[in-house]
């Protein structure tokens, strides 16, 4: 069964860094897009960011581009979010996402991991 565990998330002050890892087991998912959203508190899930399966394209949420990367590993079949410049609203629980297509994607997403927490402290 496929698994996807997210891990790096923590409690960061504003401006710091951090960097959320995304580990598939299961199955190989080198051929699909996957990308990474954020629920905040009272909020709905948002887009955050998408990589394509060869990593050479990627799409970023207007509220994170410029701040964080987002990047993959096929060898280890793992994701990776590079978050620095860290804002007091980026805080929220962060899951990565898997999507059965070749393209870029914000919505269509199948299979999720369970989330990791992001604080970023002011």
């Amino acid at each position: 069964q496929a698994q996807l565990v997210e891990s790096g998330g923590g409690l960061v002050q504003t401006g710091g860094s951090l960097r959320l890892s995304c580990a598939a087991s299961g199955r190989t998912f080198s051929a699909y897009t996957m990308g990474w959203f954020r629920q905040a508190p009272g909020k709905e899930r948002e887009f955050v960011a998408a990589i394509n399966w060869s990593g050479g394209r990627t799409d970023y949420a207007d509220s994170v581009k410029g701040r964080f990367t987002i990047s993959r590993d096929n060898t280890k079949n793992t994701e990776y979010l590079q978050m620095n410049s860290l804002k007091p609203e980026d805080t929220g629980v962060y899951y990565c996402a898997v999507h059965r297509g070749l393209g870029l994607y914000r919505d269509g997403f199948e299979y999720w991991g369970q989330g990791t927490q992001v604080t970023v402290s002011s």
